[in-house]
């Protein structure tokens, strides 16, 4: 029989997988939404692939599939066009969607953790390290994104290569992209630095990763 633990990882899975197939009907920018999905798609593969080698804390594969779905969201409608970001403008009059900065910042602040988990459990990881290298790698890997983006943007027609930047005209974009990444990663290891710093204890069990505390 299948436990509780397992039927929330399926749960997660087949939202992901549900939510792939709605954003896959009439997405705004067909071609834009295809190439957007294709690295996610590769991630879960893998993530499935290697959970019995080395499974993630439930905690871990909830923050990974809420980025996924912010994600999922802005390749359906073009990060310049989602409704919830061209509200917030109205509303704020922040001058353009700002969606992307939210996507940016939450790969950041839902990433951190399921990296410093890697590294604490997979390499070992102790002391100001666990909390320094999730905030590197995610700086990292938001400059490497960027990066990704030029080259698909330079390959592409000019239209496409614009939709899937998506600056909406602000020169500084990749800059302010990365920086709401690591803003999120910093904002994230303090909280777990905090709270751990609190309890008295990185971990109180090495062998049960949590999203804090294995503790409670």
């Amino acid at each position: 029989m299948w436990s509780r633990d397992k039927f929330l990882l399926i749960g997660l899975l087949l939202w992901y997988l549900a939510l792939s197939v709605w954003t896959a009907q009439s997405p705004t920018d067909p071609q834009f939404w295809l190439i957007s999905s294709l690295l996610p798609a590769a991630f879960v593969v893998g993530l499935v692939a290697t959970h019995r080698v080395f499974p993630l804390s439930h905690a871990s594969y909830t923050l990974i599939t809420l980025f996924l779905t912010l994600h999922a969201i802005g390749a359906h409608y073009t990060y310049a066009q989602v409704p919830v970001g061209q509200w917030m403008d109205q509303v704020f009059h922040l001058g353009r969607n700002h969606f992307d900065r939210i996507v940016h910042f939450s790969f950041g602040f839902l990433l951190a953790y399921p990296m410093e988990e890697l590294f604490r459990l997979g390499a070992g990881v102790r002391g100001w390290l666990l909390y320094y290298l999730p905030v590197m790698t995610v700086l990292g890997l938001s400059g490497l994104w960027e990066i990704i983006e030029s080259w698909v943007a330079s390959t592409l027609h000019p239209e496409l290569g614009v939709t899937y930047l998506g600056s909406q005209g602000d020169v500084w974009d990749a800059q302010k992209d990365i920086a709401a990444a690591l803003y999120g990663a910093l904002i994230c290891v303090t909280i777990l630095a905090v709270i751990r710093g609190v309890r008295g204890t990185l971990l109180p069990s090495q062998a049960q990763p949590a999203i804090v505390d294995s503790s409670t």
